[in-house]
């Protein structure tokens, strides 16, 4: 029985990926934890993990193709099977799996659906119902003096094949996708399509706003009222003019990456309510610690003061679960693991992998995968659960020299942590005007899943943890 190699979703607004280059061959014995591709998101490239060993039995698509979420990419399996076709679901069924065709044994016998296996080698959030949702019916055509346009794309049942994306990017854009020519599969049009028609302006404008009048409505409107037309003629759609203000978000310059966190940023701000907390952290022992830690370390394992703060953060989520936790309309979905996402700055836009169970690694074991993290990431060496796992996330530009940072927080989590620089301060201790080492952290948090007094006690915590650092060892 072959196992489904299915494109993963890699964050909740994740429809499609790209197959940039396939590092395993056709033929190859696969092992659990094997990366078998690279995927190109809109923020990041993330490398495929298997998750069942096998025979590496066929690539379903190619390098460079654009997939959706949950499409199969890939076959493994036992090295006497043969794996078939896959069969791809028409735009209007939804049927609940896909299923691979297997070959027939002789000319006679006729193929048989075999179901694939029920335990996937890439997680993903199912999308078996994604190309009947990426499909929409195309409006109706109004006859207008503009020179002809380019070959409609393919249509399947009356409706138009398009990626979610590139759908969305197009209505974003007023533009109108049913007159351009897709270079998917069977004529689906993808991002990159619609992106060139909009760099070469070659998209019509969308006719959203299209209706149809009555004939008697028609005539009266007509250059020529005198004349009526048949009681018989069509009725003829009045087409509204394009706004000429819409402009699409890729000719204003946006990279990728930078629609992706508009996007996201966006939702977050609509969706959630945010209420924010500001504390100072007395940081004097915590890097006195780091300093004693770091004299005996290893290079890889020298600890920075992110490293502290995650470890910090791990401890005070343990006794404050909420802050692990995500709103859900049937209640709040708690999470098992600790995973932190870090903030890490590209040349071209920000992305928050996580170090992974956070609340069982010491605090040397952080500082070697934050190390290693951060190094895959601005290589593109990300693996997929790094990059769509994480609960809680801390962004901190203490390197750039800012005093408060607050955050946007990051959809679905419930809260994220800004951090600021460890900066020489005056405080007050026992009467005395000292200089200490102050840092200072904002916590955004939705107020759907925990109140300012819960905030207020989480963030207590991290203070406590790091004012008294000994805990951090342990």
């Amino acid at each position: 029985m072959a196992f489904e190699v299915t494109m993963p979703q890699m964050g909740a607004d994740m429809t499609e990926g790209t197959l940039l280059k396939w590092l395993k061959n056709v033929g190859e014995v696969i092992a659990r934890g094997d990366i078998l591709a690279e995927i190109e998101t809109d923020k990041a490239t993330v490398e495929l993990e298997a998750f069942e060993g096998g025979t590496f039995l066929k690539q379903v698509v190619s390098e460079g193709d654009v997939v959706p979420v949950g499409d199969i990419i890939a076959l493994l399996g036992d090295p006497s099977e043969k794996p078939g076709e896959v069969q791809q679901l028409p735009p209007a069924e939804t049927p609940p799996r896909r299923t691979v065709q297997p070959e027939p044994k002789s000319a006679e016998a006729a193929p048989a659906a075999v179901p694939g296996s029920a335990a996937p080698v890439a997680s993903a959030a199912a999308a078996d119902t994604l190309e009947a949702a990426a499909v929409i019916a195309p409006g109706p055509t109004a006859a207008t003096a503009v020179a002809p346009a380019p070959a409609p794309a393919a249509t399947a049942n009356g409706r138009l094949r398009i990626s979610p994306v590139a759908k969305r990017i197009a209505s974003e854009a007023g533009l109108d996708a049913t007159t351009l020519a897709g270079s998917g599969p069977d004529g689906r049009i993808l991002r990159r399509d619609v992106e060139a028609a909009i760099a070469t302006g070659k998209l019509a404008p969308a006719r959203a706003a299209e209706q149809t009048q009555p004939a008697e409505q028609a005539a009266a409107q007509a250059p020529n009222p005198g004349v009526a037309p048949s009681a018989a003629a069509p009725a003829t759609p009045i087409l509204a003019a394009a706004k000429p203000e819409a402009v699409p978000v890729a000719a204003a310059g946006l990279s990728k990456i930078r629609q992706a966190i508009a996007r996201r940023m966006t939702l977050s701000k609509q969706t959630q309510p945010h209420y924010y907390l500001t504390l100072d952290i007395d940081m004097t022992a915590a890097m006195k610690f780091r300093e004693q830690l770091n004299a005996s370390a290893s290079e890889a394992q020298r600890v920075s003061v992110n490293d502290l703060l995650i470890k910090a953060c791990a401890i005070a989520i343990e006794r404050h679960p909420k802050f692990n936790a995500e709103f859900a309309e049937t209640g709040l979905k708690m999470h098992e693991k600790i995973n932190i996402d870090i903030g890490i700055a590209l040349d071209d836009g920000l992305i928050a992998p996580a170090i992974l169970d956070c609340g069982h690694k010491s605090l040397g074991h952080i500082a070697t995968e934050s190390k290693d993290l951060v190094a895959r990431a601005k290589s593109g060496h990300l693996r997929a659960n790094e990059y769509s796992e994480g609960n809680f996330t801390i962004t901190n530009l203490g390197a750039y020299g800012v005093e408060t940072l607050i955050g946007i927080i990051n959809p679905p989590q419930a809260a994220i942590l800004g951090v600021g620089s460890v900066m020489a301060q005056p405080v007050v201790r026992e009467g005395q005007v000292v200089v200490a080492q102050v840092m200072k952290i904002a916590l955004s948090a939705d107020h759907r899943v925990s109140d300012g007094a819960e905030g207020a006690r989480f963030i207590k915590e991290i203070q406590g943890v790091l004012e008294n650092p000994a805990s951090l060892a342990l």
